[in-house]
């Protein structure tokens, strides 16, 4: 296949090298459990949605997607976080690092959420956002300086070895990789790093290397957002907390009821002091996040 690029950031980039296999890879892997040979276009359409459906992947695993990289460190520090991938990175010990590194543009400078522990949320004034900007700037050119410092060849033993050099380098430096992995477990990628509570600078890597594998596996891909991607899972206490909602309030029956209402009739139950889901404060917002 034609290699795919798209430039992400200032420096980085995402390249689609290979994708191994296609929607006609997932359904024949499927049928040779019930020893079936390939057929219509619309039979695999039905067959790959019941196995998303019903969350039987390794059919989806026949499938293998490869990607090369450019992105910052603290970002492909998260990214490793997927360990069912294949990869190989540049290497700080045998190159020299390059001087790029992410700075965040205005609109991703924002204060510490105070809902989110390791999130961003809210909004700073403009001076804020240039102070921050102008600090980020001046420790990242510090670093680059004293990395070239270290390496320098002007002293006699010709610099500091390049794997103790690059101490110095923040993780906003980029680095390169090369990224394999199997379709299903690429498609879990996705929903958690596209998910909205991801970091924002992992979430627009996610999203384009997404768009970039759909083509690829039309119908593979349409089966992952109907029933996963854009999907909600209702825990046990959930889907108690709902049927009791429908019991008790009869007009939560009607359509226009539930979508106008169902926010509000959670926070009635969520308040009333004679019953118990054995739910904590975060699933009861999660809860409500779930329907809105």
């Amino acid at each position: 296949m034609e290699t795919k690029e798209r430039k992400l950031h200032e420096h980085g980039f995402v390249r689609l090298i290979d994708v191994m296999g296609d929607d006609n890879s997932i359904a024949d892997a499927a049928r040779v459990s019930y020893g079936k040979g390939t057929r219509t276009a619309s039979d695999n359409r039905n067959l790959i949605r019941y196995l998303v459906r019903h969350k039987h992947t390794s059919p989806l695993e026949m499938v293998e997607v490869k990607f090369h990289l450019k992105l910052p460190i603290f970002i492909m520090r998260q990214l490793v976080r997927h360990r069912t991938a294949s990869l190989n990175e540049y290497s700080g010990r045998y190159s020299i690092m390059t001087d790029e590194c992410y700075e965040p543009s205005e609109e991703y400078i924002q204060p510490q959420s105070q809902t989110n522990k390791q999130g961003r949320g809210g909004e700073l004034s403009d001076s804020w956002k240039q102070s921050y900007k102008q600090k980020i700037y001046g420790a990242i050119n510090k670093a680059n300086v004293a990395y070239k410092f270290l390496i320098g060849n002007n002293t006699p033993h010709g610099g500091l070895s390049r794997e103790l050099a690059r101490t110095v380098l923040p993780v906003s430096n980029y680095t390169e990789c090369y990224w394999k992995i199997d379709l299903h477990n690429f498609f879990h990628f996705c929903r958690l790093r596209m998910d909205s509570h991801a970091q924002q600078e992992i979430q627009d890597y996610a999203k384009v290397m997404y768009e970039m594998v759909k083509p690829e596996i039309p119908i593979a891909a349409e089966a992952f957002e109907d029933y996963s991607l854009n999907s909600i899972s209702l825990s046990r206490m959930e889907a108690d907390v709902l049927q009791y909602v429908f019991n008790t309030f009869p007009e939560m029956q009607s359509s226009s009821g539930f979508t106008q209402n169902i926010t509000s009739y959670i926070t009635r139950v969520k308040n009333a002091e004679d019953i118990d889901f054995g739910m904590s404060k975060r699933e009861w917002k999660e809860l409500e996040e779930k329907l809105k």
